[in-house]
């Protein structure tokens, strides 16, 4: 049964863009806390938090800091996730990771709630929360699969700065005053950290998100092709993925094109993804109603418009696919994984 009085939560990654989503989403879905900890790095570590009326100081993330932890939820880069989730579930907690860290992981389960919850019940101490770009698109792929079944994906991506941290939101916001006032604009952080050489991103559309693999797809449209698999317990699924920065600070967009194993009307598509969970449908093109990147933010749903049957295949469909990346692509997707644990009394 849950526990009357709540649970001990802990957020490694407290201060950052998503950590400060997770404490909104703490306390917009009203979870029950009994003890909340705040951690980070050494360098954010004393920072003040105000949450429900009360100031907690982040403290410096160390393996006793995970002493008495009922629920961890980690968004502090991979490394970090590394570096201190065993030593959270060796103290008996559970922790909900949002980085790559172990999303591949065949012991490790990568949860949508809306798609996959079931994957919860074999979890050992670690459960991964998928890649933002990911989490919106199977929330609309899985009613798709189940009523008309899916032979294909091929999805591009238009997606927000912040997905790649404060400093590329810094960065987009330093260049577009740079290059308003007729300067050169300066290039630290986009594409990739640690690269040689930068592209401004500022009035910029960049065709590379994370590192290029072998195989001329990025570290990203990877991620896209083999969690979306993994997800839906799909292996043999033919997906495709191109993933794209844009001068935009929140809400990434997706172009998703559908290769349905039967025929379908528009109509009966529509349909479908109006009943999905987490979905709002936005499709009247006439009225210019569908979704936006910049009416999403602050929003938990996944968006769809712009549906619309292949003009050579009934079998295919296009549509336009948009959310809150850090708040379904991130905080959110992790908040209702541990609202998902609870129920099923799996904490």
């Amino acid at each position: 049964m849950p526990r009357q009085n709540g649970y001990h939560v802990a957020i490694l990654g407290a201060t950052g863009a998503v950590g400060e989503q997770m404490l909104k989403m703490l306390d917009l879905v009203k979870f029950p806390i009994s003890q909340l900890t705040l951690l980070s790095s050494a360098r954010s570590s004393g920072k003040q938090v105000e949450f429900q009326g009360n100031t907690y100081t982040v403290q410096e993330a160390k393996p006793e800091s995970f002493e008495g932890v009922d629920i961890a939820l980690f968004s502090a880069g991979g490394s970090i996730s590394k570096q201190f989730a065993k030593e959270a579930t060796d103290r008996g907690a559970i922790v909900i990771d949002n980085t790559s860290a172990f999303r591949m992981d065949p012991d490790v389960p990568l949860v949508v709630p809306e798609v996959n919850a079931d994957d919860l019940h074999n979890h050992n101490g670690i459960i991964a929360n998928p890649n933002c770009s990911t989490i919106q698109m199977v929330v609309v792929l899985e009613p798709l699969r189940q009523q008309l079944g899916l032979q294909r994906v091929v999805v591009s991506t238009y997606q927000a700065v912040s997905g790649a941290g404060q400093a590329a939101i810094d960065e987009l916001t330093t260049q577009s005053t740079q290059m308003l006032n007729g300067e050169e604009p300066v290039a630290n952080v986009l594409p990739v950290k640690g690269a040689d050489k930068h592209h401004p991103i500022a009035f910029n559309a960049l065709p590379q998100i994370d590192v290029f693999q072998e195989n001329g797809f990025t570290f990203e449209e990877m991620k896209m092709i083999n969690e979306t698999k993994k997800i839906l317990h799909l292996p043999l699924l033919p997906v495709a993925a191109t993933c794209v920065r844009l001068p935009i600070v929140t809400g990434h967009s997706e172009s998703v094109t559908v290769h349905l194993s039967q025929a379908a009307t528009r109509e009966q598509v529509k349909a479908i993804l109006e009943e999905g969970p987490g979905i709002t449908v936005q499709d009247q093109p006439e009225e210019q109603v569908y979704p936006t990147p910049l009416a999403s933010v602050g929003h938990p749903d996944v968006f769809v418009g712009r549906i619309r049957q292949d003009m050579d295949d009934p079998q295919v469909f296009h549509m336009w696919v948009v959310s809150d990346n850090l708040l379904k692509g991130a905080a959110y997707n992790s908040v209702q994984i541990a609202q998902e644990l609870i129920k099923r009394e799996l904490v």
